[in-house]
């Protein structure tokens, strides 16, 4: 693994975090500036905790810490997507959440993979 983007909860976490952008941009007001402000920075929060953890590698406790505090921003991501799918049904926000739950697994499992098998 050459560098983080070799990841590939990196570069969902990434694709996610540009599909969100978008999607909040055509929220009606005040939604575009609350709630999609909030997903957001949540959603990027995903990907640059992973960027960060992946920089601080030689030291296994700190890549976990950063993992898990991307797996934390995912689950509020999650939380405003189920949200914003609550209050304006049809528009692709239970896709986002579906696919936050997913990704969420995926760093989950990788989180338990660096705790057991990483070398330092």
């Amino acid at each position: 693994m050459k560098s983080y983007k070799d990841l590939e909860i990196y570069t969902q976490a990434f694709d996610l975090a540009v599909r969100i952008y978008f999607l909040t941009i055509k929220l009606p007001n005040p939604d575009k500036f609350e709630t999609g402000n909030q997903i957001r920075r949540s959603s990027q929060s995903i990907k640059d905790n992973i960027v960060e953890g992946y920089g601080r590698r030689k030291y296994k406790a700190d890549f976990i810490k950063f993992l898990v505090y991307s797996h934390a921003s995912l689950l509020e991501s999650t939380s405003q997507a189920e949200f914003l799918n609550t209050v304006h049904p049809e528009t692709g926000w239970q896709e986002i959440a579906e696919e936050l739950n997913k990704l969420g697994i995926k760093i989950f499992n990788f989180i338990t993979y660096v705790e057991t098998n990483w070398k330092t």
